[in-house]
């Protein structure tokens, strides 16, 4: 190429976020640097179409200012301001050894433990040769699904084990869908192309939230229902299902465990008892079991959003015993859209391999790996941490608990970013890692059936590695030398799914094609219908709608309703941000602002609070600094502001998360955010 000239030319990526779509991307590289995203067809779901912080956001997220180039040692104290010098990648090493070698022989392996969630949702960067690192060492073993989207997966596998729920194309063919607790415009972008196709055929929508969101203003009804009374709401539909003749004994009776009992539970629920709990009319409550009893196809899709508070596990569970009551299943576009990336014929043990880990090693909710850092949580000491996929001051409830924990003064800890977070400041020693423009991938979808594989668009950036190199390197430098901790990339992507399974026809993972996506169908041809031509896993074979496993591990055999109770008077909610997914993105000058509160005008007029007034929002657990925003999109009793926002932004030094509860949900042990309950008031001047 003649010096001056420019190579510019377009690859094949895949979006690798937190998000049920896993669209496919067209990268534009210019110079070894992405200058631009969009979407394109390889993904049918993608239909060439991205959401808007994937396409602004991304470039600078991979060559901006806050991108981690060098490795880096801390200089000084940790926290906000802290300063690191660069060094080499084998000073890092031996200080990585060193200091989690000297935790161990003071006070054992799982004195260190890993603190990652689902920052990339490559199978390789996500948990591969990271996990195997971490079991040979013997580290303490965590538990992610607490964080987000465990409470959902456990109440589906409750009912129906590994079947996957119906996928979301096939909305499209329904009379009628639910959107339950499902930010679709901002979470689930895609989805709304299947909800307008079905409008256009004559369908009715449903929206089931606290607040009136996007896709709300469109739809045929909104139940603006009280955070964490879905559960009573199910209930009642189910009850009211039964007066209108609606339930399909014959089906329940095949397919269903357990349908007698939820109906014994759910009569008490009566339509005015339930509308009063949930704070809407009860006609609206009755005119939804109306459509719901005459609709065929009828499609229930479910957001992760209701998991968020104690009875988000009974809550879902609840939800999706509806379509067994009602005989929706077992049709093109009925049912209910839940996990369906259990389609993916996965095999984790094989790729992380668990069985290197000594035998009784302990696994703990990472939710309580800052009570184990400050000992108030029972359990021998994290003295040694490790953070990669996950920027824990932005996300984890109780913020100043965090906080506190990465200052303790005997926790020695290390990162693996692509981006300088806040909590990167609380590290000893960051190893930068590679976006995942920069290694190859393999991403099966937890929203659809389609399972994409990548190549790396551009080269690493300055001296960032692929998570999966760096925990070789580290492997190396432990001395775990088994074959299993050489495997290369493309080894790794033919261990994490199953080789022998019909859906992959002989395809080995590592040669899937990177210009289209494979449909993980139901048999290797049959597309998925659930309960047609894929069917529930339970010890039973059936739709477990009373549950010994429930029973037994949560105390839970049927649904229940939990009130929950609190000093303050407003609920806070935290929903996702159309600027960031989780806190990504929150590098970007766009999430510079301080964030908004949405306030509905009446608790407003009350406390004098007027539009883009700064506000004080606290409660016991701590407060933080917003600006009002007055609307009426948000119901009476609630305030919200949307989840993610990094510390720079925080009037207050904290973010929203400083008021989130640390109890726990009903199902898994999963985190509360939206129990959190506040005060506001106008900041004087």
């Amino acid at each position: 190429m003649p010096d001056g000239q420019s190579s510019r030319h377009q690859a094949a990526s895949v979006c690798p976020l937190d998000c049920p779509d896993t669209c496919s991307l067209t990268v534009t590289v210019e110079d070894d640097r992405v200058v631009e995203v969009r979407g394109s067809d390889a993904n049918p779901i993608t239909e060439g179409v991205v959401c808007n912080k994937v396409a602004r956001y991304y470039p600078a997220f991979v060559h901006g200012e806050t991108r981690l180039r060098h490795p880096l040692r801390l200089v000084g104290p940790k926290g906000p301001g802290a300063r690191f010098e660069r060094i080499g990648w084998d000073e890092a090493l031996d200080l990585v050894h060193a200091g989690l070698s000297r935790v161990i022989e003071q006070h054992g392996p799982e004195a260190v433990s890993p603190l990652a969630y689902a920052g990339p949702h490559g199978m390789l960067a996500m948990g591969s040769m990271d996990m195997r690192f971490f079991h040979q060492m013997g580290a303490t073993r965590i538990e992610r699904g607490p964080m987000c989207g465990g409470v959902k997966s456990e109440a589906h596998m409750t009912l129906f084990g590994g079947m996957p729920g119906t996928p979301p194309e096939q909305a499209a063919d329904a009379e009628l869908i639910v959107v339950w607790g499902n930010n679709v415009t901002v979470s689930n972008l895609h989805f709304t192309r299947a909800i307008n196709r079905a409008k256009a055929k004559g369908a009715r929508v449903v929206v089931i939230d606290p607040k009136r969101i996007k896709v709300a203003e469109q739809a045929d009804m909104h139940l603006a229902l009280k955070p964490g009374s879905d559960v009573v709401l199910a209930f009642a539909l189910a009850a009211e299902l039964e007066r209108l003749g609606g339930i399909d004994e014959a089906f329940c009776a095949r397919w269903t465990v357990g349908w007698r009992e939820f109906l014994d539970a759910a009569r008490p629920w009566t339509v005015e008892r339930a509308a009063e709990i949930c704070g809407i009319l009860p006609d609206t409550l009755r005119t939804l079991a109306r459509w719901y009893h005459d609709a065929a196809p009828a499609l229930l899709a479910v957001g992760n959003g209701l998991e968020r508070n104690q009875n988000g596990g009974n809550g879902i569970r609840a939800l999706l015993s509806l379509p067994c009551l009602a005989g929706k299943w077992g049709v093109r576009g009925g049912g209910a859209i839940s996990k369906v990336g259990a389609a993916v014929p996965k095999t984790l043990d094989k790729l992380q391999r668990p069985d290197l880990a000594p035998e009784g090693t302990r696994s703990v909710n990472m939710l309580d790996v800052p009570g184990l850092i400050d000992g108030t949580v029972a359990g021998a000491p994290v003295r040694g941490l490790f953070i990669y996929n996950h920027n824990p001051v932005a996300m984890f409830p109780d913020q100043q608990a965090m906080l506190r924990a990465l200052s303790h003064p005997e926790l020695f800890t290390v990162g693996c970013e692509v981006q300088m977070t806040d909590s990167m400041a609380y590290c000893d020693v960051i190893l930068p890692a590679c976006s995942h423009f920069e290694h190859d991938d393999l991403f099966p979808a937890y929203g659809t059936t389609y399972v994409q594989r990548a190549e790396a668009a551009i080269p690493p950036v300055g001296e960032a590695l692929p998570n999966t190199e760096i925990f070789r390197r580290l492997a190396a430098r432990f001395g775990y030398d088994a074959p299993c901790f050489r495997a290369t990339d493309s080894e790794l992507m033919d261990e994490a799914l199953d080789l022998d399974s019909p859906k992959l026809a002989g395809r080995r993972p590592s040669a899937f094609p990177v210009d289209g996506a494979v449909n993980m169908t139901a048999d290797g041809s049959a597309e998925i219908v659930p309960f047609a031509t894929v069917f529930p896993s339970t010890p039973s074979g059936k739709a477990e709608l009373s549950s010994d496993s429930a029973g037994t591990r949560r105390g839970f055999t049927l649904p229940a309703f939990r009130p929950f109770t609190s000093a303050y008077p407003l609920g806070l909610l935290t929903p996702s941000s159309d600027k960031r997914t989780n806190s990504l993105f929150g590098n970007d000058p766009a999430s510079d602002p301080t964030p908004e509160l949405e306030i509905h005008p009446e608790d407003a007029a009350r406390r004098r609070i007027s539009i883009g007034d700064r506000v004080r929002v606290f409660n016991e657990l701590g407060e933080t600094i917003l600006i009002a925003r007055v609307t009426d999109r948000i119901r009476p009793g609630l305030v919200s502001s949307d989840k993610g926002a990094w510390l720079r932004t925080a009037g207050g030094g904290l973010t929203v998360n400083a008021l989130m509860p640390n109890h726990r949900a009903d199902l898994c042990e999963g985190a509360c955010f939206n129990d959190a309950r506040c005060e506001v008031e106008p900041v004087s001047s």
